[in-house]
């Protein structure tokens, strides 16, 4: 995830990397979710989860004024900013105390750009500087049969790292947390836990890891191998696992050594591109949040859908909520790669469904539901173009409208949020 780069599989990418503009298992689970008013969306964020929590990428180096981040720290449960951003941790605590702010690392390139005059710049959006790894240490390149050190595709000045050797995870960890610590950082977020051994270099492996598995290997090393020191700092970290559906498996095994993981790419790809149930679709992201909330650990889903696409939002946001029990966050991009101003809020993102009253359940093929204490959640996991099911509701509701309703029709790939007095 990057607005410097992403990943090949061009639907669902992953990469994060910080843009420096200024600076330079397929188990089909369900979730509800109760509104309260439009208004109540400036609430602190909250472990319930009956209320949808939220993070914020803001990774563009743009400026944010004050009032923007008291009032963006109060909607948030996490943000995310660059390494030279230190000096705005402190004004996202003041406005909201429970807020836990991480700064982006790039797992696997160096960056180029960030390397003037034979010196790395003081912060860097990688966790090793080129400078120092041209210099010092030119095996922490990855390479091609050739001895061609490999460049990101459409990302001039990415060059890749061998997440698998030793010295440069030892590197990469102690200068992370060195400058994780001096800006006052809660975590970090490591862009770029890749799963193919050619992301960002179709039909070309490097020599050193030259298929999946070998290379997937390397990074779970990386993370086994990072993990004590990163915990001994009281730093949390979380991995950009963009793609992990078509990896059976590596999800857990990723996160097994890291306090959660992100998926950049999460149910909705754009409008007209949601994911049904099938292999490696619906159940499997689903399945991610699951799967970290048994384990006590941190989900940052991202649907990508453009701004008023309320179908596209409330088949995420309802999937979201079928699965989460109070630790997974939720936030959609509207546009590939857009790491500046959040994108506008929903009313129902200050909703709460209150307690839930059990896990979901399946009420018809492929038909999810989840009850809670003021409302229900309903999800409608069939693909896109099939026929509108009915589903009809316990009592009396309010639909995401505000309108009374005793049923609801969805459509393939859709979804509802729907409230109920308690």
């Amino acid at each position: 995830m990057d607005p410097d780069s992403e990943e090949v599989d061009r639907r669902p990418s992953g990469k994060l990397a910080a843009l420096r503009t200024a600076a330079m298992a397929a188990t089909l689970l369900v979730t509800v979710v109760t509104a309260p008013e439009a208004g109540a969306v400036e609430d602190p964020p909250s472990a319930d989860p009956g209320r949808p929590r939220s993070f914020w990428l803001h990774l563009d180096s743009s400026p944010i004024s004050d009032a923007d981040i008291a009032k963006h720290a109060k909607t948030r449960a996490y943000v995310v900013l660059n390494a030279w951003e230190g000096a705005m941790v402190g004004k996202f605590r003041k406005a909201n105390p429970d807020i836990k702010v991480f700064v982006y690392k790039d797992l696997s390139s160096t960056r180029s750009y960030a390397c003037h005059r034979g010196a790395d710049d003081p912060e860097i959006p990688a966790g090793v500087g080129f400078c120092e790894a041209d210099k010092a240490h030119p095996e922490w390149f990855l390479r091609s049969s050739r001895g061609k050190r490999f460049e990101y595709s459409g990302y001039p000045g990415h060059w890749q790292m061998d997440v698998g050797n030793t010295a440069y995870q030892d590197r990469w960890a102690a200068n992370v947390i060195k400058s994780a610590k001096k800006g006052g950082f809660d975590g970090v977020l490591m862009d770029n836990a890749l799963f193919t051994c050619d992301t960002y270099h179709v039909g070309v492996c490097p020599t050193a890891h030259p298929t999946d598995k070998s290379f997937q290997a390397a990074y779970r090393a990386m993370f086994a191998n990072m993990r004590k020191r990163f915990a001994d700092a009281d730093l949390l970290t979380v991995a950009n696992l963009a793609n992990a559906r078509l990896h059976p498996g590596m999800w857990d095994a990723y996160t097994e050594n890291l306090d959660g993981g992100f998926d950049e790419w999460w149910l909705a790809f754009g409008g007209s591109d949601l994911l049904p149930e099938a292999p490696e679709g619906w159940g499997s992201q689903a399945a991610q949040i699951a799967s970290n909330e048994a384990r006590d650990k941190i989900t940052w889903v991202q649907p990508h859908f453009t701004a008023n696409d309320d179908r596209s939002f409330r088949y995420a946001l309802a999937s979201y909520f079928l699965v989460q029990d109070g630790l997974a966050a939720i936030a959609e991009a509207t546009a590939t790669d857009d790491y500046g101003d959040p994108s506008p809020p929903h009313p129902e993102y200050g909703w709460d469904l209150g307690k839930p009253t059990g896990p979901y359940r399946s009420i018809g093929t492929k038909l999810l539901r989840r009850d809670f204490a003021c409302g229900t959640v309903v999800v409608n996991a069939n693909p896109t173009a099939s026929a509108p099911v009915r589903v009809p509701l316990p009592s009396k509701h309010l639909d995401e409208h505000g309108a009374r309703v005793t049923s609801v029709s969805l459509p393939g790939t859709s979804g509802s949020i729907l409230r109920r007095a308690c």
